[in-house]
């Protein structure tokens, strides 16, 4: 079983913001994939469905992003889900807008999300890491990840999503490399439009 989490923060006044667009993606791949309506469980919402013929569990924590990890090590222990089977969406501050990168562990670079899943779980999870961009001044970090996408990027955001959604088959076979190509090239073209 693989597990899929969407890094965000819970309740409506924040369901656009930058920080919630491993959300944002979860959601979409739940809906294309026709996965379960999202239940209360391990402190968080989840969807169960198959992709790629593999059963897949769908975690978006309700805990707010900086507890995101209790959740996650909840649903990781109950099913008995390996390190490497733990797939996170999180937004990146490091990357370009609209760029999409997967690694397997590393630092959690400031990313309160991930210091939590990193401290109940270790970092041996692979990061789907979404670019959304850096505000320049490190002192405009939180309120600008805290921030709706400015409405000339939802366009653009809605591809990226589109294009995770259709690459996740890739993502869960393993094939990282042609799953970034993807997105890469549909990203591009849309901007080429």
């Amino acid at each position: 079983m693989r597990l899929l989490v969407g890094l965000g923060n819970p309740g409506q006044k924040y369901s656009r913001n930058r920080h919630n667009i491993g959300f944002m993606a979860v959601d979409a791949i739940a809906h294309t994939f026709g996965f379960s309506v999202y239940r209360s469980r391990f402190r968080g919402l989840v969807a169960e469905g198959e992709i790629a013929s593999q059963k897949v569990l769908i975690l978006k924590p309700e805990t707010y992003m900086n507890l995101s990890g209790t959740s996650v090590a909840e649903a990781a222990n109950f099913y008995k889900i390996a390190l490497e089977d733990v797939i996170v969406f999180h937004d990146e501050l490091a990357l370009d807008f609209a760029r999409v990168r997967v690694k397997t562990g590393g630092g959690a670079a400031g990313h309160n999300g991930l210091k939590s899943i990193d401290a109940h779980l270790g970092n041996g999870y692979r990061r789907v890491r979404i670019g959304i961009g850096h505000p320049g001044d490190k002192r405009l970090v939180s309120p600008y990840v805290l921030s709706d996408f400015f409405a000339e990027e939802v366009p653009v955001v809605q591809v990226v999503i589109e294009a995770i959604t259709d690459a996740a088959p890739l993502l869960i076979k393993g094939d990282e490399s042609s799953f970034m190509n993807k997105i890469a090239l549909a990203v591009r073209d849309a901007q080429e439009k």
